[in-house]
């Protein structure tokens, strides 16, 4: 196949070009803006692959976007570029409206109007997969049962609400003029190559630097964990296999409250690399709550494992151990970001009066 994966340098872009293009061997065009959280270090393994080729862009970019569309002639596009950290658009909504809202209804445009160029059993085959959020479905109380795909979206942030725009274009424009889109869900990722702006990745570099571990409230959020490998594979599952028009809610089956994650990166490190200082757990900080924080997340997958037999196969156990054997042996990559982009500063409050814009 050939594939267009947009957002292709960030986390779980870079996990699904890895496996495209080293696993499957697809040609894949990488499409990415590069901002602060997209590295094309992430893909450097794919670069000299055949087929694989990058393009700097925005996907708000109706022109640059048609014209990628024209020279690669994909079989599918898979839709990942998105602003997509909470705490920043607290801070600053407008790059979400931009690229989640704006972009993808650029891409879905460009998609379009290649799509109708095509014919037969190239435009029969041709997909548009879009990768969305558990949280456009809002927040579950305690015992409430877990997001299906027939939820009602209900989002609580500009984050989740520009999500929750851009999964309406991507249906309205299969169900308005016939595009064969597809939309995805999913949890909480975590994993390899997380920029270190996200809370495990956070804690990880916190506790390695001895630095306080900021758990928001008091720790008894609750999100559904999936190991971004396994979700990469449930999302070339959807392109091989999905049906235009539908959605599928990707999870990991891991439910955890915020300070049991932590509790265990602190406990993994400290058997993996003992602080001479003591228990990791002694740097844990409660901090003040995020506006508008969710109270739980889950997601049912039993959609995608009955129709296309996807299930998940690390356990949070084996996902979080690997995500920290991993930032462990890699410095390489996360120290620059660490000393040049982000070093761990709080993100998302606001002062009184003051507009997120």
């Amino acid at each position: 196949m050939r594939i267009v994966v947009t957002g292709g340098a960030g986390f779980i872009g870079s996990a699904l070009v890895r496996h495209l293009a080293l696993d499957l061997g697809a040609a894949v065009l990488v499409v990415d803006k590069l901002t602060y959280a997209g590295d094309r270090r992430s893909i450097a393994a794919c670069e000299d692959k055949p087929g694989f080729a990058f393009l700097e862009a925005d996907i708000a970019d109706g022109a640059a976007m048609r014209a990628a569309f024209d020279a690669f002639r994909p079989d599918a596009v898979m839709h990942l570029a998105a602003e997509s950290h909470v705490d920043r658009s607290i801070a600053g909504a407008a790059p979400f409206v931009h690229t989640n809202v704006v972009g993808t209804f650029a891409l879905l445009e460009a998609a379009r109007g290649y799509w109708n160029t095509l014919e037969g059993e190239a435009k029969a085959a041709f997909r548009f997969l879009h990768v969305s959020t558990d949280e456009v479905y809002g927040s579950l109380g305690p015992n409430d049962p877990a997001f299906s795909e027939t939820t009602p979206y209900d989002p609580r942030s500009p984050y989740s609400a520009t999500k929750a725009s851009s999964d309406h274009l991507a249906r309205a424009w299969h169900e308005t003029y016939g595009l064969p889109t597809m939309v995805t869900n999913c949890s909480n990722n975590y994993g390899p190559y997380h920029f270190p702006e996200k809370l495990i990745p956070l804690i990880i570099l916190n506790a390695l630097e001895g630095k306080p571990l900021p758990v928001y409230g008091d720790g008894s959020n609750v999100r559904d964990w999936l190991f971004v490998e396994d979700h990469v594979k449930a999302l070339a599952t959807v392109v091989r296999q999905g049906r235009p028009g539908e959605t599928y809610n990707i999870g990991g089956k891991a439910e955890m409250r915020n300070i049991d994650v932590v509790e265990a990166v602190c406990d993994l490190l400290d058997r993996l690399r003992p602080d001479p200082a003591g228990p990791r757990r002694r740097l844990i900080t409660f901090v003040t709550d995020r506006p508008g924080h969710d109270r739980r997340y889950a997601i049912n997958p039993e959609k995608i494992g009955r129709e296309l037999g996807w299930q998940p196969q690390e356990t949070f156990a084996t996902g979080i151990e690997k995500t920290v054997r991993w930032y462990l042996e890699n410095a390489w990559w996360w120290q620059p970001l660490r000393e040049g982009r982000y070093a761990g500063q709080r993100l998302g409050l606001l002062e009184t009066g003051a507009k997120a814009g």
